[in-house]
């Protein structure tokens, strides 16, 4: 019987390695006892600078999540996702008034500021206040795009872009699901 020299290549080896260390992660996990009961929403008061704005951060979990939002809110705000273009219910309002986060409630853009991009979402060439925003890059589907969120409570809103109007040149261009309109009084 003749002897064979095999051996494992690198990437191989590196495979197998991790697909063991995930195993043994997860043994472990199941090993430290049940998992802690999930917290209830909690509200984080952020640390006011001097000059700034301070907001409550909301912090609820999936399942709290689900309980007051509608599946496809839940979808595009809680999981990055994305409605289909122009079915909106806001892509069409002309109303004066306020857009809301779906989530949370906070004040994000102003009727003052929404144009009409043609792309099949609610676009805004300005966030009512920059605090009420954030963004962070997102390389998703291999394009890369800057994602908006909700400053309170991290809610995926859409994209921004830099093809807009003037006087920004920037187009906000929001899921309809991830805003509440609050007509002008």
């Amino acid at each position: 019987m003749q002897k064979t020299n095999r051996s494992i290549s690198p990437s191989a080896f590196l495979a197998v390695a991790a697909i063991v260390l995930i195993g043994a992660a997860q043994v472990f996990r199941a090993q430290s006892g049940p998992a802690q009961p999930e917290s209830k929403t909690t509200i984080v008061k952020s640390d006011a600078k001097k000059g700034t704005k301070m907001t409550d951060k909301v912090i609820k979990t999936d399942e709290e999540w689900r309980q007051i939002l509608t599946p496809e809110q839940f979808q595009v705000t809680r999981k990055a996702g994305t409605e289909r273009a122009f079915t909106g219910e806001l892509l069409n309002n002309h109303e004066e008034g306020v857009y809301l986060c779906s989530d949370c409630g906070q004040e994000l853009f102003s009727s003052d500021t929404k144009f009409d991009s043609g792309t099949g979402w609610p676009s805004f060439y300005a966030p009512l206040e920059a605090e009420n925003v954030e963004e962070k890059s997102d390389s998703a589907y291999g394009m890369k795009r800057v994602e908006v969120m909700c400053s309170r409570c991290d809610a995926h809103l859409g994209h921004v872009f830099e093809d807009g109007p003037k006087p920004t040149g920037l187009r906000y261009c929001m899921n309809s699901v991830s805003l509440k309109f609050e007509a002008k009084k």
